[in-house]
């Protein structure tokens, strides 16, 4: 033990005389320098840790965000229209049995039954707008126009995404702001996807935007890599981009 100790000791001994000596050795400048790149080096690992930080709580919101965009879309399928009837159908039978002096009551009531049955008619036209919506896209003047340019090959002109636009979010309420909400997009990005919600094959996008079939389906598994934070194929954007 006594043998160890001292054997640490003289390790100890000769680390701080070689320190003593490089201190000796090197000159003010080089230590400025040691000092300077030891410094720029913590400062470096210090922004590198707050980046990635950062880059995690982009990720948690986005998902969170998907979550709540898709949490919603649900709670509109198993739609509490059945839910609401069944409401509507209680406050009916509370209201009857009211007398003249709860007024104030019979007003809360009667509130509480017309925003039921307005969110009601509001499921019901969303319902319904969904439930038709590729008779809708077909069917329309805009989706003709993308046939057109198809046929002759070239791409969209600026009128004819601004209509497309319109089609989609007056079918899919919210669709373009959804998709906004969730990541930063450039013209490309939002063109794509938007091309995908009008049900347009991958290869067509290529032509509708002047890109190469390559470029579109990286853009495609890009935008998924970058919403929910792993690889995914062009394939899962394009099925996200339907479901919601």
């Amino acid at each position: 033990m006594r043998t160890r100790f001292f054997g640490g000791f003289v390790f100890l001994f000769y680390i701080c005389t070689m320190i003593q000596n490089m201190m000796t050795i090197l000159t003010q400048r080089e230590l400025f320098l040691i000092v300077l790149c030891t410094v720029t080096y913590v400062a470096l690992f210090v922004v590198a840790v707050q980046n990635s930080r950062r880059k995690i709580l982009l990720l948690e919101e986005r998902l969170n965000k998907v979550r709540a965009i898709q949490e919603d879309l649900q709670a509109q399928s198993r739609q509490s229209i059945e839910v609401n009837k069944n409401k509507i159908a209680d406050l009916e039978r509370m209201l009857e049995k009211l007398d003249d002096e709860n007024s104030v009551l019979r007003l809360e009531l009667e509130e509480k039954k017309a925003r039921l049955d307005y969110n009601n008619k509001v499921a019901i036209i969303e319902q319904e707008k969904r439930q038709q919506a590729e008779t809708l896209i077909f069917s329309s003047d805009i989706y003709q126009q993308i046939q057109v340019n198809l046929d002759k090959g070239r791409m969209m002109a600026q009128n004819d995404w601004m209509e497309l636009t319109r089609l989609i979010d007056g079918i899919y309420t919210g669709f373009t702001e959804k998709l906004y909400s969730l990541c930063k997009l450039s013209s490309q990005d939002y063109y794509v996807s938007l091309l995908i919600k009008a049900r347009i094959q991958p290869k067509d996008i290529a032509t509708l935007t002047a890109h190469s079939k390559e470029s579109v389906a990286s853009t495609r598994s890009r935008l998924y890599q970058k919403v929910f934070g792993r690889k995914g194929s062009s394939k899962d954007w394009d099925d996200f981009i339907l479901s919601i």
